[in-house]
C-alpha cells in the first residue's frame, strides 16, 4: 500500500470513529430530513439540513452501515463546516459539490476528488474503482440533495 492509500485509509477511519455532525439536531423553520438506505449492504442515514435564504446553515445526521458510508457523512459534514463557515455555504455551491462527487465516484477511477475542492473527503475517490461500495459512498450525499429539495 502507497503511503497516500495508507493515509486515505487513515482519514477514513479516523471519520467513521470520530464523526462530524453525528446526532440530529432540533429541526430549524427551514429544514428537511430525509432517511436513505442503501439495501445491497444494509447502510443507513437520516440526514437533517437547515437552510435559511440561499445558505445551508447547517447539516447534522445519524446512521448506521460500513466505514465507508459512515465517514462519507462525517466528511461531507466537514467539508460543509470548514468552507461554509459560520454563515454556511450557498445552496448553489452545495449542488455543485454533489454533482462533482457523484460524477468522480461514477467514473471508476478516472477522475479523482481534488483535496482543495473536497478536503477528507478526496480520499473516498478510490471508491470509485469498487462499483458496489460507490452507493455506500453516495448515501449521506444523496440525502443532502433530496434534503435540499425539500427544505
Amino acid at each position: 500500500m502507497s503511503g497516500l492509500e495508507s493515509l486515505y485509509q487513515e482519514l477514513i477511519l479516523d471519520h467513521a470513529k470520530n464523526r462530524r455532525g453525528f446526532g440530529l439536531a432540533e429541526p430549524g423553520a427551514h429544514s428537511a430530513t430525509v432517511h436513505q438506505r442503501n439495501p445491497i449492504c444494509g447502510d443507513e442515514i437520516t440526514l437533517r439540513v437547515d437552510v435559511e435564504g440561499d445558505r445551508v446553515a447547517s447539516v447534522t445526521w445519524e446512521g448506521a452501515g460500513c466505514s465507508i458510508s459512515q465517514s462519507s457523512a462525517s466528511m461531507l459534514v466537514a467539508l460543509l463546516q470548514e468552507d461554509g463557515g459560520d454563515e454556511g455555504m450557498a445552496k448553489t455551491d452545495v449542488e455543485a459539490l454533489i454533482a462533482q462527487f457523484r460524477e468522480a465516484l461514477r467514473s471508476r477511477g478516472k477522475i479523482p476528488l481534488d483535496e482543495e475542492t473536497f478536503a477528507d473527503a478526496a480520499a473516498l475517490s478510490g471508491v470509485s474503482k469498487y462499483t458496489a461500495r460507490v452507493k455506500c459512498a453516495m448515501l449521506a450525499w444523496v440525502a443532502l440533495e433530496e434534503g435540499l429539495r425539500q427544505a
